[in-house]
């Protein structure tokens, strides 16, 4: 690392372990500077973790490989809070700018992280990738992410972020299914932008957990993901999740599990005023969905967290199946204000898609045939 001025050069070492320049560059001049690690192979061996950044702007045209040592991993990733997940790399301070310029590559030696976890997605010390913790007025873009360890970014205690032209991609050349590998999820988080991805992840692509708010999401294009997803909240349950203004717009999702959906535990808070727009999908599972009660498809109607006033707006594609929608809301708090126009769902190989809804306002606009049976399960494995 050399310094001349406010600004920090890291060069690759050639082999060695890169963090601690990284880190000294950083140190150095995250604030009121600017650091450029410049184009080559880097070796990330250790957590990086960097809280104080201030008036930096930092530009990436390396390759950055974080090695595959499980066990270090998995004693030394920095805590994040949220259900016990942790990470790798976190940055956190006010008015920084990370830029890849369409260069910078992000490699999480994942595959090693597939094989171990053997289809198991929550191993305690598995490390997201990249971390906004408690950042206030930060703009990403041009970054590509190969082979992620976890999920590719969390936003955490965060406000005014923007992220785009990022290009993710979680694929296990395994048995082994890459599980949990999300694009970004956003928690106790407001004011973000993010536009222009591509992501391949095998998990949700963008995730609006609790206490998340004015989040604006446009043109993405999500592979093999839950694509745009609302939740998972009100776990535990003691403990409000409120989710609010959320826009999603210009999305397409291709095979995969749903497309427009919200999904929380039997808990309390609200979700209100979202809206998924211009929808267009090829082959997923079950687009529109709704569950008071994911993963464990008990208590469903024991749930009082409101979702009320969502709208689902030109909403087409192939369903895998035969249907379309499966919207169960709890009955302690049933969904209010759900609005449906421009519906085109038709299943994939023919006939007809059905719409099935329980406990909901019954001027949506959707056609609903018939009810969505208690407990209905997030994936479907043959028609209805």
């Amino acid at each position: 690392m050399t310094k001349n001025g406010s600004l920090c050069t890291v060069t690759p070492s050639g082999g060695s372990d890169d963090s601690p320049d990284i880190m000294a560059a950083f140190k150095q001049c995250g604030k009121n500077g600017q650091i450029e690690i410049t184009e080559g192979d880097f070796t990330i061996a250790k957590v990086m973790d960097v809280l104080d950044l201030e008036n930096c702007d930092i530009s990436i045209m390396g390759k950055l490989t974080w090695n595959d040592d499980i066990q270090y991993w998995l004693r030394n990733s920095i805590s994040v809070t949220y259900a016990q997940r942790s990470t790798a790399w976190r940055l956190g301070g006010t008015n920084f700018s990370i830029r890849g310029h369409g260069k910078a590559l992000f490699f999480g030696n994942g595959q090693k992280w597939y094989d171990q976890n053997r289809n198991q997605g929550n191993q305690a010390g598995r490390p997201i990738s990249l971390t906004l913790w408690r950042a206030k007025n930060v703009f990403i873009d041009g970054i590509t992410w190969r082979q992620p360890q976890f999920w590719h970014t969390f936003v955490a205690y965060s406000e005014n972020i923007t992220m785009t032209n990022l290009d993710m991609n979680a694929t296990s050349n395994s048995q082994w299914n890459t599980v949990n590998t999300d694009g970004t999820d956003t928690w106790n988080s407001k004011d973000i932008v993010i536009k222009n991805w591509v992501v391949t992840c095998g998990d949700d692509c963008i995730s609006i957990k609790g206490n998340s708010s004015n989040v604006y999401v446009k043109n993405i294009t999500c592979y093999e993901s839950g694509a745009m997803c609302i939740g998972s909240l009100g776990n535990p349950a003691y403990t409000p999740d409120y989710v609010d203004n959320i826009w999603f717009e210009d999305i397409t999702a291709i095979h995969s599990s749903n497309a427009a959906w919200i999904k929380t535990y039997p808990g309390t808070g609200h979700v209100r005023n979202v809206t998924f727009k211009n929808i267009n999908f090829r082959d997923v599972n079950q687009p529109i969905y709704i569950s008071p009660c994911i993963y464990s498809w008990s208590n469903c109607d024991g749930s009082r967290l409101q979702i009320s006033d969502i709208k689902w707006e030109n909403i087409t594609g192939t369903s895998r199946y035969n249907v379309g929608a499966g919207i169960y809301c709890s009955r302690s708090a049933p969904c209010t204000g759900l609005k449906f126009s421009g519906i085109d769902i038709k299943p994939k190989d023919g006939g007809t898609a059905k719409f099935l809804c329980s406990n909901m306002n019954s001027d949506s606009g959707l056609g609903c045939t018939g009810t969505c049976p208690y407990g209905w399960k997030q994936q479907l494995t043959g028609n209805a």
